[in-house]
């Protein structure tokens, strides 16, 4: 039995409408599209987004850490200020006060007729003390400078003398 159109029908149907049981050509199509545009949007707003670390990357080590670090800030909490400052701190050129600080300390050693690069021999290096040999120096300089306390009147006082 043959299928028979409902009169109030057009005869001719557009091409998008498919029959029954077969593929959907048009829908195929457009979910392609619309994968493809979303991958293409994330790739540009990655790359948009990016844009201050890659200034910044021609700059000093610090600048360009701070600016991946606001980048990163901006990119997981959604504020473009951040976004935004990076951006400005990328293209700001910092001076360079090492080498200044430096040639300074060596002028320094210099004219205390140390030999350049000695200055710092005989001292300590902090990262090499212990929080307890830390805390022992601390204790001693916190009792030496306490003074013994009297009793006058029923209160305490601190000896002046």
């Amino acid at each position: 039995m043959a299928e028979q159109l409902n009169p109030a029908a057009t005869h001719h149907l557009p091409a998008f409408i498919t029959a029954p049981g077969e593929t959907d050509v048009l829908m195929v199509i457009t979910a392609l599209i619309l994968g493809a545009s979303v991958v293409g949007f994330g790739v540009l707003y990655l790359r948009l987004h990016s844009l201050p670390e890659q200034v910044a990357h021609k700059g000093q080590k610090v600048q360009f850490e701070i600016v991946a670090i606001l980048g990163l800030i901006a990119l997981f909490t959604h504020m473009h200020i951040f976004w935004i400052a990076a951006l400005l701190l990328a293209f700001v050129d910092l001076p360079n006060f090492s080498g200044f600080l430096g040639r300074i300390a060596g002028s320094v050693e210099r004219i205390a007729g140390v030999k350049p690069g000695a200055g710092a021999e005989g001292v300590p290096d902090p990262r090499e003390s212990t929080h307890a040999a830390d805390a022992g120096h601390f204790d001693d300089a916190v009792a030496a400078s306490r003074k013994p306390a009297r009793a006058v009147g029923g209160r305490k006082e601190l000896d002046h003398a």
